[in-house]
């Protein structure tokens, strides 16, 4: 991925999962908090909501540049969400919460969406990506023992796939940084279109 020589790129996330995928694709950037609001509308599908909350994320980081002066950057923002029949798993508010969201995916396929936003100037570009992924049976000590962890807590449905919770994922349909927080694809092609 090749942006003009100069331009700062910013990566409106906390996540190190991706700071690491944006990494890969041999991008230097500087990755902020966006501090965003996460809420979107009740009835607003999982689909449309990620690509809702990514766009929020990155206005936030381009309105805090432009109120501080700074020089015009590339922002990147996503964010995911897991569906199960309509209805969206975001990060397990508790314990509790993490089991009822894995017994909810257990031996069953639900879809990851990804949406992902690029703001440069005035331009704004954004896009969803989702996969299907496919969970093998979980029973309630595989779900305890997966929970004491601590890796389900501050991931969407509870699980990591590229972490431990790989092992309980039978297999996918599209892509795997889609559900690990940033469709690359994705983002390649949105910052192809963008102008400088």
């Amino acid at each position: 991925m090749i942006l003009p020589a100069g331009v700062p790129v910013i990566l409106a996330s906390a996540s190190p999962r991706r700071r690491a995928l944006l990494s890969e694709l041999g991008l230097t950037f500087t990755a902020l908090n966006p501090g965003a609001d996460e809420s979107y509308p009740p009835m607003m599908h999982p689909h449309e909501a990620v690509r809702f909350i990514a766009e929020k994320k990155a206005r936030a980081v381009a309105d805090a540049r432009a109120a501080a002066g700074e020089e015009k950057a590339v922002i990147i923002a996503s964010d995911t969400l897991v569906e199960v029949d309509g209805v969206p798993l975001g990060k397990p508010k508790d314990e509790a919460d993490a089991a009822r969201m894995l017994n909810l995916l257990s031996g069953r396929h639900h879809n990851v969406h990804t949406g992902v936003c690029v703001i440069y100037g005035k331009q704004m570009l954004s896009a969803v990506d989702t996969t299907d992924v496919f969970f093998l049976p979980l029973d309630a000590k595989d779900i305890r023992d997966y929970i004491a962890t601590g890796e389900p807590m501050d991931k969407a449905g509870a699980y990591a796939i590229q972490g431990i919770g790989g092992k309980y994922v039978s297999h996918v349909n599209g892509h795997m940084d889609t559900v690990i927080g940033l469709p690359c694809e994705l983002l390649e092609e949105l910052l192809s279109r963008l102008v400088f």
